[in-house]
């Protein structure tokens, strides 16, 4: 009996999640990058604390728009107080419904039309390269972007070209906003609310643990995948957003590990 040819795979479909409050100077710019993506198969979740702005209406106007488009996306609105930026980031987790997931909040952007296509591309080309396994992470390079979206450099950190949740010892060298996490693996691995600045941080290290214990890959798209407002939540609670990472990588990478850790990068800004 002949054998049957297998079926092809569905095509990925990606989540981008938003999280909002009172972001009606920033929304519109987010929701763009996402508009404009020539890659179809795309959720777009945005969670909002109840703003009492416009970023509803803007919301609103974007899933208007999108009812018509030829070739619309799934765009889910949930509006309702929350605890903070990681409890709404979890709400997003558990309406996400893509292959993978990624965080783009209010004043960031996808880096170009083609950004979504890369990322599919660069996973179907590991799972290929796997025996049909999809990576856990498929992860880019990211600019530092005002809050007029105009380009400032590069972001000082730079993801490796082999990922592991060991290379945070180094510092959070992939970007959140450049950081596309198998939705499965994200379902499981949830924000920490312990955390109130850092938690992506312990978030991507978690979830890059158990990818590891699976045996799983992560992927290289191997090009700017994020514009990222550089005046985020973490820059300007920096202070708070830097205990907490040390306390982070404590619990993962042990206390000599972090403490000998933190005096190299201590004696690298004074050799610089």
């Amino acid at each position: 009996m002949p054998k049957r040819n297998p079926l092809p795979m569905p095509p990925l479909k990606i989540t981008v999640a938003t999280v909002t409050y009172n972001a009606a100077a920033l929304i519109e710019r987010t929701i763009a990058s996402v508009e404009s993506q020539d890659y179809p198969y795309v959720e777009h979740v945005i969670v909002d604390g109840n703003s009492q702005d416009d970023t509803l209406a803007a919301v609103h106007h974007y899933q208007e728009r999108n009812s018509l488009a030829k070739v619309p996306h799934e765009v889910a609105c949930l509006s309702e107080p929350d605890h903070g930026l990681y409890d709404a980031m979890n709400k997003a987790l558990d309406m996400a419904t893509g292959d993978y997931i990624v965080f783009l909040n209010a004043g960031d952007t996808l880096h170009d039309d083609a950004t979504l296509s890369k990322i599919a591309a660069t996973a179907e080309n590991c799972r290929e390269a796997d025996g049909g396994r999809l990576p856990a992470v498929v992860y880019g390079h990211t600019h530092l972007v005002d809050a007029e979206g105009r380009y400032i450099a590069p972001r000082r950190l730079t993801p490796p070209k082999k990922l592991t949740w060991r290379s945070f010892r180094q510092g959070m060298l992939v970007c959140h906003q450049a950081f596309y996490a198998r939705t499965d693996l994200a379902h499981a691995t949830k924000y920490d609310l312990r955390y109130r600045f850092s938690a992506d941080f312990d978030w991507c290290i978690r979830l890059m643990r158990r990818a590891g214990r699976e045996g799983l890959h992560n992927a290289d798209a191997g090009d700017v995948v994020a514009d990222y407002l550089s005046e985020g939540m973490t820059t300007r609670h920096h202070k708070a957003s830097l205990g907490e990472r040390f306390r982070i990588m404590c619990r993962h990478y042990g206390v000599v590990s972090t403490v000998a850790m933190h005096l190299w990068f201590c004696l690298r800004a004074i050799v610089k």
